[in-house]
């Protein structure tokens, strides 16, 4: 999304374009070539390896949702977020390195949708699991979430939360529009003039992706793990450190992406206007892309090596799903086994031998 993060729908048009300011265009080039062969391959390599994982993740808990408990409820709607974001990387992708929009008016609309609403939707969920942690370690008696109904009402609380990304996303999802230009097609938000919309959709970004959920999450965890000292409940310890774990990336990932896009809030509101800084915000927000949109890749893994429940339901569901595989699978290794020791105890003959 080499975009001018105008909308944080790829605008790579103004991205190399953007000097209506400077009285003698600049030349961003550089900026150009270095995006039409990086990102269509980056947004690729992540489409890819971010489908397969969080596909997994989502097949896995819907398939035994029966077991499900809010924290699973959250982690389900992660990995559906997560899903929603890729499917805009290919359209992207194309868009990087055709530099143009060739998919119509419709899907202009509907692809920036689709980003919108991953990236809120990983945003708000986050939250979501962190409030539901702190009610429940350091508020269990008052919990509004018993064992019994946890799941049934974090699916309700799931369907509140999507409505919030909804109305968050909406203004993008509004003016972004397809509009031919003299080079080619642009999909991009085309805000009324004389309007603060642009401004607007930087400053939200920046309140709902970093301020808004650092301060949750820094008062829930300040609670939270003073209670966790005086418990003895190694589950609760394994589900806190699956969340912190998750949050921290997310954080590490999505913080420079956030400052970058502050910056091109000062870019348009009269600052930072030369030749040099334009071009190394172009440049800039490729790179933080490269490392936010990564994060679609990481969750997965992190419920892999941190969560043990998700690990024994994947190798469940794969040997339901694939029973003719791992039956293959065992017989090897059986015959592997049997193989090594007969070999030791031919070689413990051969020594015996030996002595003898």
């Amino acid at each position: 999304m080499s975009n001018d993060i105008e909308s944080y729908s790829l605008d790579y048009y103004e991205y190399y374009n953007s000097s209506e300011s400077q009285a003698t265009p600049c030349n961003n080039g550089n900026v150009q070539a270095f995006g039409q062969v990086f990102l269509p391959t980056f947004y690729t390599m992540v489409f890819i390896v971010g489908f397969i994982g969080n596909g997994l993740v989502a097949y896995v808990l819907i398939k035994y949702h029966h077991r499900s408990n809010m924290t699973d409820v959250c982690l389900l709607n992660l990995a559906m977020s997560d899903l929603l974001f890729l499917f805009s990387l290919p359209f992207w992708a194309h868009y990087a390195a055709m530099n143009q929009w060739i998919f119509g008016n419709f899907m202009c609309k509907a692809v920036t949708s689709f980003f919108m609403l991953g990236f809120y939707g990983s945003v708000f969920f986050m939250i979501l699991m962190t409030v539901d942690r702190y009610v429940v370690i350091v508020h269990a008696h008052a919990s509004l979430f018993s064992k019994h109904h946890s799941a049934k009402a974090g699916m309700g609380v799931a369907c509140f939360m999507w409505l919030i990304c909804l109305m968050a996303s909406l203004p993008t999802m509004i003016f972004s529009e397809e509009k031919k230009e003299s080079n080619g097609s642009t999909c991009k938000p085309e805000y009324p003039p004389d309007t603060y919309w642009r401004q607007f959709g930087y400053i939200e970004l920046n309140i709902l992706g970093l301020i808004l959920p650092l301060s949750v999450m820094v008062f829930c965890y300040s609670q939270i793990i003073p209670t966790l000292y005086h418990m003895r409940s190694q589950t609760k310890h394994k589900a806190i450190r699956l969340i912190m774990v998750l949050i921290i990336v997310f954080f590490v990932f999505w913080t420079p992406y956030n400052v970058v896009t502050f910056l091109f809030l000062l870019h348009h509101t009269g600052h930072l206007q030369s030749c040099e800084w334009q071009q190394n915000l172009g440049l800039s927000m490729q790179w933080v892309e490269t490392i936010a949109f990564s994060h679609c890749c990481l969750n997965p893994i992190i419920y892999a090596f941190v969560g043990q429940k998700f690990r024994r339901l994947v190798v469940k569901a794969l040997k339901q799903s694939f029973p003719v595989c791992f039956n293959k699978c065992k017989i090897l290794s059986i015959e592997l086994s049997e193989r090594r020791s007969t070999v030791h105890s031919r070689s413990s003959e051969i020594s015996t031998t030996k002595i003898i």
